[in-house]
């Protein structure tokens, strides 16, 4: 796997999820999105099924916020950062195979206004951890 596969523009989680926010960046005062990684699509195989916190929700880095579930499993989402739910993708909530398809764009899955981060890694950060070319 190339460092083409992670986006460098963004910040990851351990727990193979993104957030829209630049390594070392500040947290913006505009809500950002929030998907998971190349990593985790992988790992999940077809998406079939994709529960999301609700708009206003707050939510707290590193705490389960929803679901993702697969034709093999069912995987908790840990939101990168803390916030309150500004808006969910619907379109991935109707189509879970847009996940899978574009995990770094149409795909991703809510956006939060942060308060707080969580731990977060860069792009070479999050490949090296999962065995792929920095």
């Amino acid at each position: 796997m190339s460092s083409a596969a992670f986006p460098d523009d963004r910040s990851y989680t351990d727990d193979h999820e993104w957030v829209l926010i630049a390594p070392g960046a500040a947290l913006p005062d505009e809500p950002v999105r929030v998907g998971i990684t190349s990593v985790a699509v992988n790992s999940l195989g077809e998406l079939v099924f994709v529960d999301l916190p609700e708009v206003g929700a707050t939510i707290v880095a590193g705490e389960a916020c929803g679901e993702v579930e697969s034709t093999k499993t069912v995987s908790e989402l840990y939101p990168p950062v803390s916030g309150r739910v500004t808006l969910i993708n619907s379109a991935a909530v109707d189509d879970p195979g847009l996940v899978t398809s574009d995990p770094y764009g149409e795909g991703w899955l809510f956006a939060v206004q942060p308060s707080d981060a969580g731990e977060l890694l860069t792009a070479a950060e999050y490949a090296e951890k999962n065995g792929a070319n920095a």
